[in-house]
């Protein structure tokens, strides 16, 4: 899995490419948690170039909204590839977590 961020304002813009599995959810948590960071945090994670999510990605995500959620924060996610939208529907996560089309959507969603 591929990792990178970047600000737009106040608002953190994080990437993830690649596949969400066992074995890369334990950087990919530490990575978005470190972004979380103190105050309220304001982040929109790009998911168009993630080909795969295990339950373990997903399990990621579900504590990354969690923390945003106690600092009271917002989270949105975007891009998400046909693939991986089919795991949220099917998972029933695409009614927990705000998805958006696109960056623009996904940063007015947390602004």
């Amino acid at each position: 899995m591929e990792f990178a961020h970047e600000s737009e304002g106040d608002i953190v813009v994080a990437r993830l490419a690649g596949r969400l599995d066992s074995s890369s959810a334990p950087t990919a948590e530490e990575q978005l948690t470190r972004l979380i960071g103190s105050g309220t945090p304001r982040l929109a994670i790009d998911l168009s170039n993630l080909e795969y999510i295990s339950s373990a990605g997903l399990r990621v995500l579900l504590l990354v909204a969690r923390k945003v959620q106690q600092a009271h924060g917002k989270l949105a996610l975007f891009g998400l590839a046909p693939s991986v939208r089919e795991v949220f529907s099917i998972s029933g996560f695409d009614t927990i977590f705000t998805v958006r089309d696109d960056a623009a959507a996904a940063i007015a969603a947390v602004r």
